[in-house]
């Protein structure tokens, strides 16, 4: 079947922008494309307003570009925290993918961006931090922080049981006590001070059986 050429009045996606004659199924043209304004038939009367759509669309571009430029220095600043859940092992269940990075940072910075823009060569299946490219305009490219942290709470190991004390390699003989700090214990006197007794008062030697005593003799 034949095709229609249509000229654009608006950017479609996929398709093209503003100005853009294109041609497209008869149908899409007559059920869709022109009933809703978003295209217009190529004739003579129409091929005058190029040149409007044309300035159009270059006010548009210029407003996307500076808009995504200033978006792209900002999101380099940004670290976007992601929480997930991992095992004991510390290993991700499942991983992060740019749909998810798109609702945090709606969430959490309140910045809109099509998750198509935020390019990932493979989901990111890794605790830590990851630089992830954003590619935000047919010339404006970016980078975004993106930390992936665990919700999973970290176990504590039980404290272990105090230890006894740690034993020497060669244990020394326990200083013995000296004879006052042991009369002090024992609640007697130091054997100096019973000596030191005994030399002021010294016990009279027993006399042994038959012996006499010896008396003195009478003048």
């Amino acid at each position: 079947m034949a095709k229609t050429e249509v000229i654009l009045t608006t950017n479609i996606v996929g398709l093209g922008g503003e100005s853009d004659q294109v041609r497209v199924a008869p149908g899409y043209a007559r059920n869709y494309l022109i009933p809703q304004h978003l295209a217009i038939p190529v004739t003579q009367g129409n091929k005058r307003r190029l040149e409007a759509l044309k300035q159009r669309r270059a006010e548009r571009e210029a407003h996307e570009f500076n808009t995504m430029t200033e978006l792209g220095k900002g999101m380099a600043k940004l670290v976007c925290l992601v929480k997930v859940k991992t095992g004991d092992d510390g290993k991700m269940f499942g991983a992060v993918t740019a749909g998810m990075i798109a609702d945090e940072l709606k969430h959490q910075f309140d910045v809109s961006l099509d998750k198509k823009k935020i390019h990932l060569e493979h989901p990111i299946r890794a605790l830590g931090d990851h630089e992830v490219e954003l590619h935000l305009h047919a010339e404006v490219k970016s980078t975004l922080k993106v930390r992936v942290e665990s919700t999973t709470p970290v176990a504590v190991p039980a404290p272990e049981a105090a230890s006894a004390e740690p034993r020497t390699e060669k244990r020394g003989r326990r200083p013995e006590k000296t004879e006052k700090a042991e009369a002090a214990d024992t609640g007697e006197k130091p054997k100096a001070e019973k000596g030191a007794k005994a030399e002021k008062a010294p016990r009279p030697e027993k006399k042994q059986k038959g012996e006499k005593s010896e008396k003195p003799e009478k003048a």
